[in-house]
């Protein structure tokens, strides 16, 4: 966490062992304690963020990723935590138009085509679900997402054409 006094280091570290161990009210306390300069930097961002998702209050996790995105924006995290936040909203179809502008910004990222493939895949577009998720496995390896894939509700409806790739 360059950049951070010593102060600010130890609340943030403070606030994401809270978070660790899912009590996050004090993660809260540890955040405010933090300067509102070193609030807007990319990994104190990501700490509220967590916190955000972990209430969970989407919304907020909506606008704290657009600040990471503008704080940071060639730094991957802030692109798919939006992205997941809208999901969860049920703004599937806006999470994944999101997303793909990001997939552009980082080809090489495992993690966007994978959840591409989700979001895709929710949206009913199974055909489109199957090139992200493909890409996914192409990036990652097989072996790395597959599990992972054959576990995850949102790829439910593609569960016995993975479990035979």
């Amino acid at each position: 966490m360059e950049g951070l006094t010593y102060p600010e280091l130890h609340h943030a570290h403070a606030a994401e062992g809270w978070l660790d161990l899912n009590v996050p009210a004090e993660a809260r306390l540890e955040l405010e304690q933090i300067s509102a300069q070193a609030r807007a930097h990319p990994e104190v961002l990501d700490l509220r963020w967590r916190l955000a998702s972990h209430i969970p209050d989407w919304n907020d996790a909506v606008s704290v990723a657009d600040q990471i995105i503008a704080a940071a924006p060639g730094i991957v995290t802030g692109w798919i935590h939006r992205s997941f936040a809208l999901h969860e909203l049920r703004r599937t179809a806006e999470a994944l138009d999101n997303l793909i502008d990001a997939e552009a910004r980082f080809p090489t990222d495992s993690l966007i085509p994978y959840n591409l493939a989700c979001y895709a895949c929710q949206l009913g577009d199974l055909p489109q679900a199957r090139r992200w998720l493909k890409r996914a496995l192409e990036l990652k390896g097989i072996e790395k997402l597959r599990t992972l894939a054959l576990d995850d509700p949102d790829l439910a409806p593609l569960r016995s054409e993975i479990a035979s790739w």
